[in-house]
This record gives structure tokens, C-alpha cells and sequence, in this order.
């Protein structure tokens, strides 16, 4: 039993780069992956019930406050099916400390594309250009037209940090 919490913070992990990725790509969080990090949360778990039943609940009290934000307009579905998914594999004070670490790491994305406003839109990026090049290319292009955050992003790294925390 001592290897199933090791191994569900790295698949984890895993997982919140993914996420990370894909929401840069697309804008959009899967609930397949959603689903996945809750039941590793589960399972990071199994050993004590109490400390499972705690989680629940806080993810449970988290839910209700992320969905008034997303029916007023202020943070999108995907965000809120992440947050309340990882927030069951901790403690409070482990949902705290992703909820803080989640907000510092969004700031420093939003900071980035408000300095991305002085920089110069590129052209398209040809064909072999760097993946950082094309990155760009498409951000900017967003940008441009008023895109979304990628809040993915400063959620993964919310969840990497708190889950390093708690120790892999």
C-alpha cells in the first residue's frame, strides 16, 4: 500500500502537464482528465478515511464557490471541473495552498499577456519555425481577438506545487 500515494502524485503530475499543454492548444480541459486526477486523489488516499471524507467536503465547498464565479462570468467550466478535481486528493490546507499558489501563478500569466500588448504581432510562422516561434504566433493571434486565458496553465502549476509539497 505504500506505493499507491508515490505513484498517483507522479501520474498526477503527469497528468497536470498534460493539462497544461493542451489547454495552451485548444482552451480546453478534458473531463476524462478530470476524472482521472479525482480518482488519483482518491487513491493518494486510500489509508485514511477521515482525511478522504475532508477532502471531499472541502472539494465539495470549493465546487459551490468556483460555480457562482462561473455562472458570473469570471472563470470558465474546465477550471472549475480541475480545481474541484484536484482539490480532492488534499487536505485543506493543501486546497489552500493550491488555491494560492494557482492565484500567484495566474497573475504571473496574465502579467504575460499584457506585456505581450508591446510586442509586435508576427507573421505567420513558417513551416520548421521553433516550437516557441509558433507558440507565439498563435498567442498573439489571440490575443488580438480577445481569447481566454489559458488558466489551465496556473492551475497545473498550483497542483505540481501543492502535490510536491505533500512529498511524491
Amino acid at each position: 500500500m505504500n506505493w499507491i500515494a508515490p505513484t498517483a502524485s507522479i501520474l498526477e503530475i503527469l497528468l497536470l502537464l498534460y493539462v497544461a499543454t493542451i489547454d495552451v492548444a485548444t482552451r480546453l480541459i478534458r473531463n476524462e482528465i478530470c476524472l482521472a486526477l479525482a480518482l488519483l486523489g482518491i487513491a493518494s488516499q486510500l489509508t485514511g478515511p477521515v482525511q478522504l471524507a475532508e477532502s471531499l467536503i472541502s472539494a465539495a465547498i470549493l465546487f459551490l464557490l468556483l460555480f457562482v464565479l462561473y455562472t458570473r462570468g469570471a472563470i470558465g467550466g474546465g477550471d472549475v471541473k480541475l480545481l474541484t478535481a484536484l482539490a480532492i486528493g488534499f487536505p485543506l490546507a493543501g486546497v489552500i495552498q493550491l488555491l494560492t499558489i494557482t492565484a500567484l501563478a495566474g497573475g504571473v500569466l496574465a502579467l504575460m499577456h499584457l506585456l505581450m500588448r508591446l510586442l509586435p504581432y508576427p507573421r505567420l510562422a513558417p513551416v520548421g519555425s521553433s516550437l516557441v516561434r509558433r507558440v507565439y504566433a498563435v498567442e498573439r493571434w489571440r490575443h488580438l481577438r480577445q481569447a481566454p486565458l489559458p488558466f489551465g496553465v496556473a492551475i497545473a502549476c498550483g497542483g505540481i506545487w501543492a502535490i510536491l509539497s505533500k512529498g511524491v
